[in-house]
């Protein structure tokens, strides 16, 4: 974005983050959001906690600048910073209550953070932003290289390094970092930690902005439930597989994992325990930043799942509609009928199969007889000796259903779909057409499928006797689920 001087002046008239710094009671407003949302590393405050919070502020201030420093009430000033015309809060009712609730907006988080840095710091780390460029770099350079002669002579030489660094430890010589090498990392970490979180809250405004739309073109959509559904969805698409979202996604995937959960907190616990850490006194729920990361995520998630929620209830809805038209003309055939009772038209107007009725008498009905019961007679047995082949018994063939179906995730694990030709393909059958039938049953089970009946994939396997054989089916597409 070009700053010249026509931008900078619509910024500075519409954007909430400038508007808040020209505010009149700007130091109140930072100051009292920064203290009860971004030090707590709280999401969202109830109307009654975050009004007494405010009272106890505005009390303070009034001792020591006078009675009539601000006369408003709390509530007035909450419901004033949550005005669309400031867009500095955001109000909104969480499902199941009728209390409102208030949380920070994406532009009142910038401003904070914007403020944090004017602060004056003790220590200013420069070696760790470094080593994060040239690590950066790296990620990219590596990452984007196509040679493989040129990726592995790279791997053979950080294999090298690796291996002189673990002899001069065998030899004794350990390096270590010292305090201000700590200091800087840890402060880095912190600014990243803390951005993590920030760019959470952007993230999930621009879910709840689509949220906002779907619901403005469900409620005012008289056209066919196809076609709203088909703009609704491609916005879904471009949303999740834009940048941003194939990031979020990626980061959601890597936090989930419980090895990772593990990982982060033997190493949150392991820094937070040295002397030079311990020295700056962090704050104790760094303890736990990972699981405020989580908890920032499942915001997001809570956001998507309104939307597909919207979407459910949309269909729901059309689906009555388009029952209580059936009703209706139902309901016009019996008026049209009762109409013409009493004057018949001419010629034939409803010709019947059948004339008469056919009459069933009940005593023409056979009556019950009991089955009869074999006698078996009481022989003894003698014994004999029948060769017969057991080859049988041991040349059952049985699929496991389970190896089947972690083959089908093991296949959606990096992608958003796959077909059940492609899992095929890389599973090749083994127990011919009864695997394939097994394949077909868990396709069917599967949450989220779609099938293609204009493309047709081909299935081969061998028989016992070397003999090949060959399958059409539709295309079947597995989706991954969530």
């Amino acid at each position: 974005m070009a700053l010249d001087y026509a931008t900078l002046d619509l910024l500075r008239q519409n954007h909430p983050a400038w508007r808040l710094l020209r505010a009149q009671h700007a130091p109140l407003v930072a100051g009292f959001l920064h203290r009860v949302f971004i030090v707590p590393n709280v999401r969202d405050l109830s109307q009654a906690d975050l009004v007494e919070a405010l009272e106890d502020e505005l009390f303070v201030l009034r001792e020591q600048l006078g009675g009539g420093a601000f006369p408003g009430s709390a509530q007035t000033y909450l419901n004033d910073w949550a005005d669309n015309d400031k867009g500095w809060l955001r109000k909104f009712y969480p499902t199941g209550t009728d209390e409102p609730h208030f949380d920070l907006t994406p532009a009142t988080e910038k401003v904070l953070a914007w403020l944090e840095g004017l602060t004056e710091r003790a220590f200013v780390g420069t070696e760790s932003r470094l080593l994060t460029l040239f690590d950066l770099l790296r990620q990219m350079s590596e990452g984007s290289q196509t040679d493989p002669e040129v990726r592995i002579n790279e791997l053979q030489k950080r294999r090298g390094e690796i291996d002189n660094e673990i002899a001069r430890i065998l030899g004794g010589d350990i390096p270590l970092m010292d305090d201000t090498a700590l200091k800087d990392r840890f402060q880095q970490f912190l600014q990243l930690a803390r951005e993590l979180l920030t760019d959470f809250r952007e993230v999930e405004q621009n879910f709840r902005t689509l949220d906002r739309r779907v619901r403005e073109r469900i409620a005012l959509w008289e056209g066919a439930k196809g076609t709203l559904l088909e703009q609704i969805l491609g916005e879904r698409d471009a949303i999740a597989d834009s940048d941003q979202g194939k990031s979020f996604r990626a980061f959601w995937d890597f936090l989930m994992s419980q090895t990772r959960q593990e990982e982060l907190s033997g190493l949150l616990q392991q820094v937070l325990a040295l002397p030079p850490i311990v020295a700056l006194r962090p704050d104790a729920r760094l303890q736990r930043v990972h699981y405020d990361w989580l908890e920032a995520g499942e915001y997001t998630q809570r956001t998507v799942a309104r939307l597909s929620e919207q979407l459910r209830r949309f269909l729901d809805d059309q689906a009555w509609l388009e029952n209580r038209r059936i009703m209706d003309i139902l309901h016009q055939i019996e008026a049209h009928a009762l109409a013409l009772r009493e004057d018949l038209p001419a010629g034939e107007f409803m010709p019947l199969a059948e004339v008469s009725a056919s009459i069933d008498l009940p005593l023409e009905r056979p009556l019950y007889r009991p089955a009869l019961k074999p006698l078996i007679a009481e022989l003894a047995l003698d014994d004999g000796e029948v060769e017969i082949d057991t080859a049988a018994l041991y040349t059952q063939v049985v699929v496991d259903k389970a190896e089947l179906a972690r083959n089908i995730r093991q296949a959606l694990q990096g992608r958003n779909q796959v077909s059940l030709g492609e899992v095929v393909a890389k599973h090749p059958l083994r127990h011919g057409l009864a695997e394939l039938v097994t394949y077909l049953h868990l396709a069917g089970e599967w949450s989220q499928k779609a099938v293609d009946e204009q493309q047709q994939e081909q299935v081969s396997w061998q028989t016992d006797t070397g003999a090949t054989r060959r399958a059409s089916m539709p295309r079947i597409i597995l989706l991954r689920n969530g």
